[in-house]
């Protein structure tokens, strides 16, 4: 991305509590920022009861050389409230870059020129100062014992959660593109301390580039706000809810990019058991395969590697149009297509229709409404639809064992075998112990019962004729052996 020859910075300064601080941190940042770009410094006061406010103006009227604005918000927003106020001025004042320092010291301004540097290249999105990348530099720093351990097993589970590397989840020293911040719906985050957490995950999801610079530590005698174990709960909670969220299970609307297309989480599950799995493996090589598809992922690639001739058909193109002909097809592909459609049984009953004496393969795969976590969110009050997953917005109709067993078998198709299909937790672990060991348990769990921990129906069943061709095919049939030929024979 090209940015102006001096990208306009916002120097976003969060003060609670400040007043013996803050014009000192003011005074350390380097003046190559204010050379380096068009840099403007804004301090909002989260409701202090002390001079804190009136020390950021004092600085502002001292410094009439620089741009600052001081805000004081009339209610205390809280932490994470806080820097939802400084990114909404970002983005409102149209910035290129905001950078967030703690009015209290505990993170050095000095460093600000340092970890700029990839933001300005292009070579980032987001920027993060870890006190963690150098050895016990944040003990030698005045990190508290506990304070060390905590961060470092947190920061080792969310890795393994998230499938990422970060060395600090923890830090308060960022520094953010504003077209990012734009993507991200930061307000609908928490107002404590684990707001931080959460624009993490947010970027994670938003595909952000994410640079981290070894910063040094400083523990002067400011007083830490935070409780501990109510903020690695949160923490754990919010990284929970997003694995959830990723796998399907769980929709929080504030984990999705806003620009997010809904067919970007719908991608192929391949190398473990799922509905793609199983489908890849009943349909036989060489066969005629149409494959009706509600989304981008489609199996035709994967087909054409077992030789077979694949047709794909938009299940969306469907809504009032004629169906395609699937005469000559051999296997029919209808994963994930029937929650969509207002009238599954109209679309069977038409597809029928084409289907003569020779029985056609139809493999079909469908959310389970009746899994478990849905089951535990309606008895909690709860029926979040969202973008993926069982309860996706677009789904129109929801399906049980038994119901989707009535459809099918009242529509003239003969079931030949019923899988339960596990949540995609590979997809969100990964491959790992963590996502082994959950498809394992899942797997496990659906051994003893499909109808209450498949995340999946995964159903192979084969085509009858209907009455009606069985009712022209007896006719002509009767005629021939009577001796005469068929009405309408040339």
């Amino acid at each position: 991305m090209a940015f102006p020859e001096r990208p306009r910075l916002l120097i976003f300064v969060i003060a609670y509590y400040a007043e013996a601080t803050l014009q000192r941190v003011l005074e350390r940042i380097p003046l190559s920022i204010y050379q380096d770009f068009d840099a403007e410094v804004l301090i909002v006061d989260d409701a202090s009861k002390d001079g804190t406010f009136r020390a950021g103006n004092e600085f502002k009227a001292n410094h009439p050389e620089k741009k600052v604005t001081v805000l004081r918000n009339g209610f205390n927003q809280g932490y994470g409230g806080n820097q939802k106020v400084g990114y909404a001025y970002a983005i409102a004042e149209k910035f290129d870059f905001v950078a967030m320092v703690h009015g209290d010291g505990q993170y050095a301004p000095e460093e600000l020129p340092r970890l700029m540097e990839p933001l300005s290249h292009g070579e980032a999105d987001a920027v993060f100062g870890s006190r963690m990348m150098t050895q016990f530099g944040a003990l030698k720093g005045g990190m508290p014992l506990y304070k060390y351990v905590g961060n470092k097993v947190l920061t080792r589970t969310q890795n393994a959660l998230l499938g990422t590397h970060l060395s600090e989840f923890h830090t308060g020293y960022r520094i953010y593109s504003v077209k990012m911040l734009e993507r991200l719906q930061f307000e609908l985050n928490s107002n404590d301390f684990h707001f931080d957490t959460e624009i993490i995950i947010q970027l994670l999801n938003a595909q952000a580039r994410i640079v981290e610079k070894s910063i040094p530590t400083f523990y002067g005698d400011e007083i830490s706000r935070v409780n501990g174990m109510k903020y690695a709960k949160d923490v754990m909670m919010a990284t929970l809810r997003n694995t959830a969220h990723r796998a399907g299970l769980l929709y929080h609307r504030k984990f999705d990019p806003k620009s997010a297309n809904p067919n970007e989480l719908k991608t192929l599950k391949l190398g473990y058991p799922s509905s793609h799995t199983f489908a890849l493996e009943a349909v036989p090589p060489g066969a005629r395969v149409m494959e009706f598809s509600s989304s981008d992922a489609v199996l035709a690639p994967k087909l054409t590697e077992k030789n077979c001739e694949t047709t794909v058909c938009a299940a969306d193109a469907l809504k009032g149009e004629a169906l395609p002909d699937v005469s000559a097809c051999d296997v029919i592909l209808l994963l994930d297509v029937l929650e969509h459609l207002s009238s599954p049984e109209h679309f069977i009953e038409e597809l029928r229709h084409q289907f003569g004496h020779a029985p056609k393969k139809v493999l079909i795969s469908t959310p389970n409404i009746a899994f478990f976590v849905t089951r535990m969110m309606l008895l909690l009050g709860q029926f979040n639809q969202g973008k993926a997953g069982i309860l996706d917005a677009s789904h129109v109709r929801h399906f049980t064992y038994r119901s989707l067993r009535h459809l099918l078998t009242d529509h003239g198709l003969r079931i030949l075998r019923v899988r339960g299909v596990p949540a995609p937790f590979p997809k969100v672990l990964g491959m790992g112990f963590l996502g082994r060991a959950a498809l394992a348990l899942n797997s496990g769990l659906i051994r003893i019962s499909k109808t209450l921990f498949s995340y999946q129906i995964f159903i192979e069943a084969e085509t009858t004729p209907d009455v009606w061709f069985v009712l022209k095919d007896s006719k002509a049939q009767s005629e021939l052996q009577a001796g005469g030929a068929p009405r309408g024979a040339p």
